[in-house]
């Protein structure tokens, strides 16, 4: 779609460092905390401390579990390209690494968040599946401004910030924790809002990404989110239709009861 490559060659030492810093204190941090899939998709990747990600290995381990593949894209991409990259089994991926005075907090995601955090889990089918799907949902209603608020929000609390109840305990699956390492610890601690799983409750309240979640979503399987989908299209059906009656529901709404 953007023709773009990693030019693995143009990494810097800078680059390499930066990769080495986050990924070590990322790895100390989740210990205990990451679920099960996203480390043993971390096996799969081979993913090192001292190696920036090659892409085309990612792409080969990708084609032999779940047949995805990454897609360079330049950064942050338009809502109707992302979303058909992923219904296309496409991840899309940023190539650049933060510098080294961006390590605790950069506002664009770049290729430590996409790689690290995301690429593991691109391995487990449920997981992907959903994915695919929630993709295709999106697409199906691309031109309304609503719908995708309400498919982000899904997304933002599933994909980026969910909790996944294990046998040993609460785990982390989302890349957006995954890959902070203050939330990674404060997702998990006595003041977080622990919530089940309710897809109703994440579409009728907003998002916000200047600092941590004021709840987190917890599944027990990732079969629970490919389950999902058919209340998931149920409902957003549903708010739109409250919209075009102009049911007490404004047109671009923080928060609304479905």
């Amino acid at each position: 779609m953007f023709g773009l490559h990693q030019e693995y060659d143009n990494y810097t030492n800078e680059d390499f460092l930066v990769w080495k810093l986050l990924f070590q204190r990322q790895q100390v941090l989740l210990q205990d905390r990451a679920s099960k899939e996203f480390v043993k998709g971390m096996e799969l990747m081979h993913f090192s401390v001292d190696k920036i990600p090659d892409f085309k290995h990612v792409n080969n381990v990708l084609a032999d579990t779940t047949g995805w593949q990454i897609e360079v894209v330049p950064g942050l991409i338009p809502d109707k390209d992302f979303f058909e990259l992923l219904a296309d089994k496409k991840f899309p991926s940023s190539t650049w690494l933060r510098k080294l005075e961006q390590l605790d907090y950069i506002e664009e995601p770049d290729m430590f968040h996409d790689c690290f955090a995301h690429m593991p889990l691109l391995t487990e089918p449920f997981f992907v599946d959903y994915l695919q799907e929630l993709s295709k949902i999106a697409l199906q209603h691309i031109d309304d401004a609503l719908a995708i608020e309400l498919i982000g929000r899904i997304y933002w609390f599933t994909v980026e910030f969910g909790l996944i109840q294990q046998k040993d305990g609460l785990r982390i699956y989302g890349a957006g924790i995954l890959s902070s390492s203050g939330e990674s610890i404060f997702c998990l601690g006595e003041k977080a809002n622990i919530l089940p799983f309710n897809v109703k409750d994440i579409m009728e309240k907003h998002y916000y990404k200047d600092h941590y979640q004021d709840r987190y979503y917890v599944i027990n399987t990732y079969k629970d989110l490919f389950d999902a989908i058919p209340e998931i299209k149920q409902l957003l059906t549903h708010a739109l239709t409250a919209i075009k009656h102009d049911k007490n529901v404004n047109a671009t709404p923080l928060d609304f009861k479905l």
